[in-house]
């Protein structure tokens, strides 16, 4: 019987919340007995192909000391490139432990990495910003012949970016043919769209300049800086991309169309976007599609706060026929009326897209649970987490719908309720590790009650975020430390502040 959040008993003591929580290494460890008694042992039958979720179970649990001997036992396990990759992603949000367990792997005598197992990985260094690790990962790549392709490279770009490192990003690009993986016009796309998501158009625009002459621009590398201004609210200036790409001689496609209808509803700018669709609907040369109608589903409802102009566009779409709507349109449709607080028509609006024969998908799920959260319904936010488990055909909840349930739980209050649910998540069918959010969530709220357990807790969360791979703000230490100090806790502070200078977040001064 697999366990939901309702059959989770509260913790009614915030102490019994502190002595918990030195359980949460996940899922209790597999013992095996060796049968006693005389005569010849039998040989162990063949060892049966295990999941990847079976894998993190063990990968969790093992003490470090016995991880490499246990991995690495040709008996027992069976490994593919696919289960790796699998296993990894499992591990996304422990990066010192999937790195541990991809490098154990790579002293196997009978398998070896394949490229997207290296991508993995070094996409999980550049996270860490372990920069050393990653050069190393794709120096290895390279003597194996096994990349680093452009795929590699975007990873790394992308990862600079992210770390505040545009013109680094801008380096590694040009050093792409070193590693063997020459520079081209997607490469040089997949830069620009890098910046434009980082919201650092102008650079990316500059760079279009350039290497006008090596990367002559195509639709896609307009598409992409029109996108960029239209992320920052600069509508006029992606009209004016628009105009140089037909003086090029360059055909806007419906993707181009579609970038400049969610830039005007971005901005606010509602009428102009409804003007626009119109325009997209006169022309036989533009296509008006499926995104078309969920960018104006989402843009009317969720920025322009019209549901009734948003359901509105949503039945005409249904009742013309020529373009069906899809999952997304429907989850556009159910996060506007959410927003809205009218999760009982988001709730029949879930229930005719699954009578229709559509398949609700993770996003779906969060968005209802979200939304009966907001309305004080959570126990049937926890039911229907219960029905997401159930439904064979969607995802397991993800770290998103448990954040959820703990923020939610949390607010309210409810700490005891919101650590049961952060415990869960590890006890899980498919155990899912908490990410970045999930800690400062719980640690925010350890502050609420300002009680001496309570803040035991918060250290304790802040000292497995950081063996976990994450870098809480200086806030954030500084925060836990005042609160230990105040409390009287003074050993335990001692060791969160030689923490911190190990992270490179010493504070600055401390308030007491």
């Amino acid at each position: 019987m697999r366990t939901t959040p309702s059959s989770l008993s509260p913790l009614h003591q915030p102490a019994a919340a502190t002595r918990r929580f030195k359980k949460l290494a996940g899922v209790p460890r597999n013992t095996h007995s060796s049968p006693s008694g005389a005569g010849t042992p039998h040989p162990p039958p063949p060892p049966s192909p295990l999941e990847a979720t079976a894998i993190v179970h063990i990968v969790l649990t093992t003490p470090s000391k016995d991880l490499s001997k246990t991995l690495l036992d040709t008996r027992r396990f069976h490994w593919s490139n696919d289960l790796v990759d699998k296993t990894l992603k499992r591990l996304w949000n422990h990066g010192p432990l999937a790195l541990k367990f991809f490098n154990i792997l790579d002293h196997h005598c009978r398998y070896s990495h394949s490229s997207s197992s290296f991508d993995l990985a070094v996409d999980i260094a550049a996270r860490l910003r372990e920069y050393k690790t990653l050069w190393t990962l794709i120096s290895r790549m390279h003597s194996r012949h096994l990349g680093p392709n452009p795929r590699t490279f975007a990873i790394v770009m992308e990862r600079y970016v992210a770390a505040g490192k545009p013109d680094r990003a801008v380096r590694i690009f040009l050093s792409m043919h070193k590693y063997g993986c020459p520079q081209d016009l997607n490469c040089f796309n997949t830069l620009l769209d890098v910046l434009c998501k980082s919201k650092r158009v102008e650079k990316a625009q500059s760079l279009v300049r350039v290497f006008r002459g090596r990367f002559k621009p195509d639709v896609v590398s307009y598409n992409i800086i029109a996108d960029g201004w239209c992320l920052i609210r600069r509508t006029p200036k992606a009209l004016e991309v628009l105009k140089e790409m037909v003086e090029k001689g360059l055909s806007p496609t419906s993707t181009t169309f579609n970038i400049m209808l969610k830039g005007y509803l971005r901005a606010g700018q509602v009428k102009e976007a409804w003007e626009f669709f119109l325009e997209m609907k006169r022309r036989k040369c533009c296509e008006v599609d499926v995104v078309t109608y969920t960018t104006l589903v989402h843009g009317f409802g969720v920025t322009g706060g019209d549901v009734n102009r948003a359901m509105k566009v949503f039945d005409e779409m249904v009742k013309e026929g020529r373009v069906l709507p899809s999952v997304a349109t429907y989850n556009a449709l159910i996060q506007v009326l959410c927003k809205k607080d009218s999760v009982e028509k988001a709730l029949m609006v879930f229930e005719e897209m699954t009578r229709k024969g559509y398949v609700a998908n993770s996003i779906t799920y969060n968005l209802l649970i979200r939304g009966l959260c907001h309305v004080g319904e959570m126990q049937r936010a926890v039911e229907f987490m219960a029905r997401m488990e159930k439904d064979e055909e969607c995802e397991l909840p993800n770290v998103q719908t448990y954040n959820l349930l703990i923020r939610y739980y949390c607010d309210e209050g409810e700490l005891e309720k919101g650590v049961d649910v952060f415990e869960k998540m590890m006890r899980s069918r498919r155990p899912c590790l908490p990410n970045l959010d999930t800690y400062n969530i719980l640690i925010r709220s350890m502050f609420v009650r300002k009680k001496a357990e309570d803040l035991t807790l918060a250290g304790k969360l802040l000292i497995e975020m950081v063996d976990r791979g994450f870098l809480p703000r200086r806030f954030t230490f500084n925060r836990v430390l005042n609160g230990l100090f105040l409390t009287g806790n003074q050993a335990f502070a001692k060791e969160i502040l030689s923490l911190q200078s190990r992270c490179g977040r010493l504070p600055r001064h401390f308030r007491l």
